[in-house]
């Protein structure tokens, strides 16, 4: 295995005492802040060693590439997206507080999802539908390194789908805006200009999630070694499932440990040095 660390700054002590750690035979520079350590082995070291330094560690096969792939689902709030767009819209309602403690409750798992979110919009009842637009305009922002990600799945022929708990008046400008092959997510009832407070159709829950990916797989012909899953919450653990490599973004700690890797202390752009 090649030992892959990063991080904000990686500083060259830190990176020859990974290498002393792991038994590495050399050391790669992959990007000015990614290194790959090559034919390393498990430490129980260092992993807290890393934690310490905030820097993410990764151990990945030589012949995993990336070009090998063919399909990447991503979660959009928090993943490919830095905010939750269901909190935001409530701080337009003076609800923010309180939904954002339902949703990160949600998040970790300990509540149920479609029965939180239904709670969740129930609250935005009333408010008016201008303030999506102004979530969307004011407030959404890509998280670190979506771009240089993206583009280089396209480069490769990556088709990209987004899976969302979140709604389609966020995800269909992001699909628009990223040009993303596949999105899937809520529906948002609106009745004369405002918001009904309810959500119209199956919610996409972890299971909806999955099921979209599968469907996805499917008609493209794939395997399961060919997918790659990105996510931060306990309803994406299904989907991630899924997926050959699955990659849990700045997550929960429940994900964090049904996760591949974990990328913590970098961007999204991370994700491509998982690769040879």
């Amino acid at each position: 295995m090649h030992l892959v660390i990063q991080g904000a700054e990686v500083e060259t002590p830190d990176l020859k005492e990974l290498a002393k750690l792991a038994g590495a035979s050399a050391i790669e520079a992959i990007t000015p802040n990614a290194f790959r350590l090559r034919n390393a082995k498990p430490n129980p070291a260092i992993a807290p060693y890393c934690e310490k330094t905030q820097l993410d560690h990764a151990f990945v096969p030589p012949a995993r590439k990336l070009a090998d792939m063919r399909l990447a689902v991503m979660d959009m709030d928090s993943t490919l997206i830095t905010i939750e767009c269901i909190d935001e819209i409530a701080d337009m309602q003076g609800l923010k507080t309180e939904v954002a403690a339902i949703t990160a409750a949600a998040m970790r798992g300990e509540l149920d999802y479609p029965q939180s979110l239904r709670q969740r919009v129930a609250l935005l009842k009333g408010l008016d539908a201008s303030a999506l637009q102004r979530v969307y305009d004011e407030r959404l922002r890509l998280s670190p390194g979506a771009e240089i990600m993206l583009a280089k799945f396209r480069q490769l022929g990556i088709k990209t789908m987004l899976v969302s708990g979140g709604f389609t008046f966020f995800t269909d400008r992001m699909q628009k805006r990223l040009a993303l092959d596949y999105t899937r997510s809520n529906v948002l009832e609106i009745a004369d200009g405002k918001l009904t407070g309810n959500v119209i159709g199956e919610i996409v829950d972890a299971d909806v999630k999955r099921t979209a990916l599968m469907k996805v797989r499917d008609e493209l012909e794939l395997k399961k070694e060919q997918i790659i899953g990105l996510g931060d919450g306990a309803n994406d653990l299904k989907f991630m499932a899924e997926a050959g490599v699955s990659i849990a973004y700045h997550a929960k700690p429940v994900v964090r440990a049904q996760a591949t890797h974990a990328l913590t202390y970098v961007g999204l752009d991370g994700a491509l040095n998982l690769f040879n």
